[in-house]
Parts: C-alpha cells; sequence; structure tokens
C-alpha cells in the first residue's frame, strides 16, 4: 500500500499542477475576445433561427463571416446555448485536452511505444509553446480538434470497423481535410477511402436535409468565395499563396503566379505521399501537403507539427526535432510590421521571417528525381531529409502483394501492408 502510494505521488503532483495552470489559464483568457469560437457561436445561432441567413452576418471588430459548410454549423448548436464566459472556458479547457489527446496520437504515430503519463504531462505542457497550438488556444479554434479526428482514424488498426468514417467527417466539418481521401486511394486501402467518401457526403447530405437554404448557398456561391476567409497576403496567412503574394509583393496574384505551383506541390507531395514506404511519413507529407496549398493556411493551422515533431524524436533525429520546434515557437511573423499592407512591403531578408512554416515544408521536401533506385524520396539541400530515410517503392500494380518491379529485379523490397 504505502508503495503504491508513494508511486502514485508525481502522478497526483503533475495532475495538480496541470489543473492550476488550467485554471488560471481560464481567468486570463476570460479578457481574450477568442474570436473564432464568437463565429461558431453565432453559426450555432443561426441554425436557431432557421439558417436562412447563415452566410450573410459577420461578429466580432473584424466582421468575421461563417466559412464552413453547413453540417459545421449543426454541431455548433450547443455553443448558442451557454454564455459566452462558459462558452470560452469550454474552448479553452476543451483545447488543453485534446492538446494531450493530439500528443499520445503522435506519439501512437510514431511508433509502438507507449507514452508514460509523465511524459505525456510534459510533452503537452511543452506543446502549448507551439504558435499553432497557441493561437489556436487564442481564438478557439477547431484545429486540434481535427487533427485528433483524422491522425485517431488513420492511425487505427487495419480491418478496424467503420475505418475511414472520421476522416470524412473532418472534411464535411473542413473541405481541406478531404485530401487525406486522395491518400488513402493512393496508399490502396480503396475500403477506407469509400468509406471516407460516403461518410462526407453523408455530412453533406445532412445539412442539405436540416439547411437546404444554406446549403445551396454555400456549394453554389460561398465556396468559390475565397476572399470571405480573409486577405491572403498577410503574414497570418502561411500558405504558398500567402508567400507569394507577400514575395512578390502583390494582393493578387495571378493563376500563374501561384495556382501553377500550387498544383506542382500538390501533384508532388500526394506522389510522394503514395510512393514512401512509411505510413507515418505519407500522413504528414499529405498534412503539410494540403497546408502548402490550400488559399489560406492561417498559422494556427498548422498544428501538424505535433506530430511531425514526435516523429523525429522517434527517429533519433532529435537536432533536427530541436530545429523545428524552434521554428513553430519563435513567431518571426509577428516581429515583423504588418499593419496596414506593411506586410506586401517587407524587404527581401524579411520575406524568411514572414513565411517561416511554407519555407519549412519546402526547404525539407526535395524531390529526388532518381526514382528507380528505392532511396530516399526527398533530400533537404545539405543534408538528411526531414522526415528521415524515406524509401521510394517500386512500382508494382496496385493492390498485388509482393509483386516484382518490371523486369523482375531480385532482392526487390516485398510490398508491404498498407496499415502496418
Amino acid at each position: 500500500m504505502t508503495r503504491r502510494s508513494h508511486s502514485a505521488t508525481p502522478y497526483c503532483l503533475l495532475a495538480g499542477s496541470f489543473l492550476a495552470c488550467t485554471a488560471l489559464a481560464l481567468r486570463v483568457q476570460q479578457h481574450l475576445p477568442m474570436a473564432d469560437a464568437l463565429v461558431y457561436r453565432a453559426e450555432g445561432e443561426a441554425v436557431l433561427r432557421g439558417g436562412a441567413h447563415l452566410y450573410d452576418f459577420t461578429v466580432t471588430e473584424w466582421h468575421l463571416p461563417a466559412t464552413y459548410p453547413p453540417f459545421a454549423a449543426l454541431l455548433f448548436v450547443p455553443a448558442a446555448l451557454i454564455p459566452v464566459t462558459a462558452l470560452k472556458a469550454t474552448f479553452l479547457a476543451g483545447n488543453a485536452l485534446l492538446l494531450a489527446v493530439l500528443v499520445q496520437l503522435s506519439a501512437r504515430l510514431s511508433g509502438p511505444a507507449k507514452i508514460r503519463l509523465p511524459t505525456l504531462c510534459a510533452a503537452t505542457a511543452g506543446a502549448l509553446w507551439l504558435e499553432p497550438v497557441f493561437q489556436t488556444l487564442l481564438f478557439g479554434q477547431i484545429n486540434l480538434a481535427l487533427a485528433c479526428l483524422i491522425l485517431w482514424d488513420l492511425t487505427r488498426p487495419s480491418g478496424a470497423r467503420w475505418k475511414g468514417a472520421a476522416v470524412g467527417i473532418a472534411a464535411g466539418i473542413k473541405l481541406t481535410p478531404a485530401i487525406f481521401i486522395a491518400y488513402l486511394l493512393l496508399r490502396g486501402r480503396h475500403r477506407e477511402a469509400a468509406t471516407a467518401t460516403a461518410a462526407g457526403l453523408g455530412t453533406v447530405g445532412l445539412g442539405a436535409l436540416a439547411l437546404p437554404s444554406a446549403s445551396l448557398d454555400f456549394w453554389t456561391r460561398r465556396l468559390y468565395e475565397t476572399d470571405r476567409v480573409g486577405k491572403a497576403w498577410i503574414v497570418d496567412n502561411q500558405s504558398l499563396q500567402g508567400l507569394i503574394a507577400r514575395a512578390l509583393g502583390d494582393p493578387t496574384p495571378g493563376p500563374a503566379a501561384w495556382a501553377l505551383p500550387c498544383a506542382v506541390v500538390t501533384l508532388t507531395g500526394l506522389w510522394l505521399a503514395a510512393r514512401v514506404a512509411d505510413d507515418r511519413h505519407a500522413i504528414l507529407l499529405t498534412a503539410f501537403t494540403a497546408l502548402l496549398v490550400s488559399p489560406i493556411s492561417w498559422s494556427h493551422h498548422w498544428v501538424w507539427c505535433v506530430p511531425l515533431i514526435a516523429v523525429l524524436l522517434a527517429e533519433g533525429r532529435k537536432r533536427t526535432a530541436a530545429l523545428v520546434a524552434l521554428v513553430f515557437t519563435a513567431r518571426t511573423m509577428w516581429l515583423l510590421p504588418h499593419e496596414g499592407d506593411l506586410d506586401l512591403q517587407l524587404p527581401w531578408w524579411q520575406q524568411p521571417l514572414a513565411s517561416p512554416y511554407p519555407l519549412l515544408a519546402l526547404l525539407f521536401a526535395h524531390p529526388r528525381t532518381r526514382l528507380p533506385t528505392p532511396a530516399r524520396a526527398f533530400q533537404p539541400v545539405w543534408g538528411r531529409p526531414l522526415w528521415g530515410s524515406l524509401r521510394t517503392r517500386p512500382f508494382r500494380p496496385m493492390g498485388v502483394q509482393g509483386a516484382k518491379p518490371p523486369g523482375g529485379v531480385e532482392g526487390a523490397e516485398p510490398l508491404q501492408g498498407r496499415d502496418g
């Protein structure tokens, strides 16, 4: 009995410290706007009023509109039923818990070893300093919830019941996770891709049944009004489009300036995700491809830095993990002048500081061109690749176990299970 009580002491101290920090943060957070949480609340209120004007209102001093599909608005109805103070507290506490879940899922993605409670608490506390995580808590965003939903689904055992459904639901809440359906297809997981597609279409159908006029408005009009989300050229936007707009000093760069590079990055990213031997690398490639090519990827969307750091640490890449953590903690974009249109007037030497996240993803994802040799899929300009030694898959017919590549090369690596 004494021995058990003694061993439980560190856990009690950690739990008490976590609760104390959360209580203090709750006290401080009440004075912050949490603008996105207020938008979700307004969406829920619009649904309760019938939903006809779901995409007509703006809230907060920044005049923020609703931008998610109607299905998401249905999920936000509970936010409209509680006071604003309680809503802020719920979002803060919920995101803190979701961060712990994301750390746990990141450990599951990076390897079979289980993460112990003290390590989980320490890692969660450390992850709070990452700028995308902190901004998610600051704005009351749902990025952590979506990342957990996707990562939980993709790290489930092969053949798990309804595997892929959570990916489809995430795509129904916010459209960008739909890229993971392409990931499932390219990895040969056709049943999971079909389940994800059915779940995504189910969210569209549910939204259409509950909010027919809002659904028609969104899918035929609002979906294509990309300026509703925000200005693409401000430093908040860490997508490839934002990088290009700031580099050119042009708030509306033409399709040749940004659409073509985005298409190249999309095809390259998915191609690499289809060929790397390890699923964890493929998942990260897919996530960061989506963040790069989305027209708007606010800095708080980059919470996928948490599983990235976990994978690097699991591979023994401690210095690289520290470098990545430094980039996502430095907040260099906020140190630059960015009031008004100053984002478009940055000198050349400030451009890397204004776009650290897309540059990090592009710098360490330089594709290798020599494909026949099973080697690293991509290499940074000065050394080892960020994702470790990624071996490309030799070409085989999709779904044929152990088939040889063209020419019957001896010693070729057999096709492994896609879910392994």
